[in-house]
């Protein structure tokens, strides 16, 4: 018997959430990398045996490897990322004043366009805007999504 779609967990979301999350680690700690990563992957990813899962900001169904991709991919390719970004934001809104989790979520949706791993543009960019509604009640998520749309078109002309 399957398991309703409802109840199956939504591993490649949970990467992203904790990726998102890292990345704000690194630039709020100045932490390197690859230090965050491996805290991430040791005390934040996967179940803790006597716990319900979520517990002390765990994320249980990430999968480690998107997680981990996501990650490097978004802090290699920083400086590109940053100046679409910065071209895609309103001019009264520079990069340096959206909010750090918001700046934190677009780098990360930014390296999933940049790669070729096969997910859509559009699923990418559905996966950012459900996981911006998780962060914010305000503009922030359709902010999101006209910044993310505009570079998807420019690294993806052909989804489009």
């Amino acid at each position: 018997m399957k398991t309703p779609a409802a109840a199956r967990p939504r591993t490649r979301t949970a990467s992203r959430v904790a990726a998102v999350q890292a990345l704000f680690q690194i630039e709020q700690a100045q932490e390197n990398l690859e230090t965050v990563i491996d805290q991430f992957v040791r005390h934040r990813l996967g179940e803790k045996i006597g716990t319900d899962g979520y517990e002390d900001g765990r994320i249980p169904d990430a999968e480690v490897p998107l997680f981990a991709r996501v990650v490097r991919g978004a802090a290699r390719q920083q400086d590109t990322i940053d100046a679409m970004l910065s071209e895609s934001v309103p001019p009264d809104w520079p990069l340096s004043r959206i909010d750090p989790v918001l700046r934190a979520l677009l780098r990360a949706a930014g390296a999933e366009l940049s790669g070729a791993d096969g997910v859509p543009a559009k699923v990418v960019i559905n996966e950012y805007l459900d996981i911006a509604r998780g962060f914010f009640t305000g503009p922030e998520p359709g902010l999101a999504n006209a910044v993310l749309d505009r570079i998807a078109r420019l690294l993806r002309p052909a989804e489009f």
